[in-house]
């Protein structure tokens, strides 16, 4: 099953997010991470203000695992996460 991590920066936290970012990426880079998918959210002045992860988990407590132990989250990046479960309509290159 695929869940998109939906996740909010807290404001003023740009600094906090470029200096967690190489954990971050090595972290849903790394084997505990099945990873489809990934990017910031930006502002209009293109500054990230949050992320799209999309992953691959048995279910929505292995979600909630992957979503907790983010670099990210853990530095307390994060004002909010929600998580969803995602089906990948088109485009999907895995689809047969």
């Amino acid at each position: 099953m695929l869940y998109a991590l939906l996740c909010t920066d807290k404001p003023g936290s740009l600094e906090l997010r470029m200096k967690v970012r190489p954990e971050h990426v090595a972290y849903l880079n790394g084997p505990s991470v099945a990873l489809k998918a990934a990017g910031p959210f930006l502002d209009e002045g293109g500054n990230p203000t949050g992320s799209l992860v999309i992953i691959e988990a048995a279910d929505m407590a292995a979600a909630k695992i992957v979503a907790a132990n983010d670099p990210y989250n853990m530095a307390g990046l994060f004002s909010h996460v929600e998580i969803k479960a995602w089906r990948w309509a088109l485009k999907n290159p895995d689809a047969a």
